[in-house]
């Protein structure tokens, strides 16, 4: 969270998420490849016919799974990056495409936090800035949620002090 400087430009945030973010990640992937490795390997107990096949097809998403589980959140962690300043939220995520979003104060509409199961666990929150862009709401997530409080409270401030209808 800086000061303004008057313009609004394309430009890397400052700030990285919260270092937990890489565990709340994991446990995404892991969901998301347990199901899809179980399925296989349960009905290849039970039919032995298929049972090399399928169980091969658990393996490999398994493994993939796991893969992903273990590099691709550090990657992220490096990738994701925020800002706030009195002139704009500034947003940079992805993976393979990366996308750079600025949200005018102007042009900010609601402020929102939202705290899944998983992100309570990890003690982190999610900061949703809702605009008048057809490219839909501006997400900061992976925040610790104190942070996200006071970023919520503090955007809320500055949209109230900024000139402009939001459309």
């Amino acid at each position: 969270m800086t000061g303004g400087t008057g313009n609004v430009r394309l430009r890397p945030p400052n700030n990285s998420l919260d270092r937990r973010v890489v565990g709340w990640w994991r446990a995404q992937c892991l969901l998301l490849t347990a199901v899809p490795a179980a399925v296989p390997a349960v009905v290849g107990a039970f039919v032995a016919p298929a049972r090399p096949w399928l169980l091969l097809a658990a393996g490999v998403v398994a493994v993939l799974g796991l893969a992903c589980t273990v590099f691709l959140p550090l990657w992220w962690f490096r990738v994701h990056r925020w800002e706030v300043t009195d002139d704009a939220v500034y947003v940079r995520t992805g993976y393979f495409w990366q996308e750079w979003r600025i949200a005018p104060m102007s042009r900010i509409q609601t402020v929102d936090t939202i705290r899944g199961p998983l992100e309570q666990a990890w003690g982190l929150a999610t900061v949703i800035v809702t605009t008048a862009s057809s490219k839909g709401a501006v997400k900061i997530e992976g925040l610790d949620h104190e942070l996200a409080a006071r970023l919520a409270e503090q955007l809320t401030l500055i949209t109230r002090a900024t000139p402009g209808d939001a459309t």
